[in-house]
């Protein structure tokens, strides 16, 4: 899937992982490309998830995990290479409900365990359309919030709970108006997290078990 087509981490052409035209940019009087605003180039998406931020940061780390919950419903992931550290590359392929593959690469350009994870993902390595991503986890106590997840009614993590935030900044205005619009990058956002939240907390409920 092409850059354009993603949006947020974890998404597809139909909205989520990839995107196509770069669109056009504004003109300075000089003619070279006016930048534009952030808030104009973002996108932030945020969930709850009953589990430990540990666990949901430890999710990210290894393929074995990623490959069960990584992009929105319907998806799977092929890897090609993976190495979790700054500068380290993941090369997959997603695969779309309807047998589409489109390439993917991510590079991790800032890791603070358990806290934030920033990454460039685009289709290669060299690809002129791949935008930014941060992560962010924060640990809240949910005895003492009103706030729950949206996935269990009874805590599987002894009240601790994780918000993460998705904040994703595209090269231009237009790309971010294609995800939402053309793409439905939001939703599939959410259903990238909804993937994440299903898988940690049936981990985390497992581990309360045992």
């Amino acid at each position: 899937m092409s850059t354009a087509e993603r949006g947020t981490p974890g998404q597809s052409p139909q909205g989520t992982p990839g995107q196509s035209s770069q669109g056009t940019r504004a003109q300075s009087p000089q003619g070279t490309p006016a930048p534009s605003s952030a808030a104009d180039r973002e996108l932030v998406i945020s969930r709850i998830i009953d589990a430990p931020r540990e666990l949901v940061f430890e999710a990210f780390t290894d393929v074995r995990h990623l490959s069960r919950w990584w992009g929105p419903e319907g998806f799977t992931t092929t890897t090609r290479a993976f190495e979790f550290r700054v500068g380290g590359v993941w090369d997959f392929v997603m695969h779309a409900p309807d047998g589409t593959d489109y390439q993917e690469w991510i590079t991790w350009t800032e890791l603070t365990p358990p806290e934030r994870i920033a990454m460039l993902h685009g289709e290669t390595r060299d690809d002129p359309n791949a935008f930014e991503s941060v992560l962010t986890f924060e640990t809240l106590d949910t005895s003492e919030t009103s706030e729950t997840s949206e996935t269990s009614e009874q805590s599987a993590s002894d009240g601790t709970a994780t918000r993460i935030g998705m904040h994703t900044v595209f090269p231009t205005k237009e790309q971010r108006d294609e995800a939402v619009e053309k793409y439905h990058a939001i939703e599939a956002g959410r259903q990238t997290l909804n993937n994440l939240a299903a898988y940690v907390t049936e981990i985390a409920r497992k581990g309360a078990e045992g």
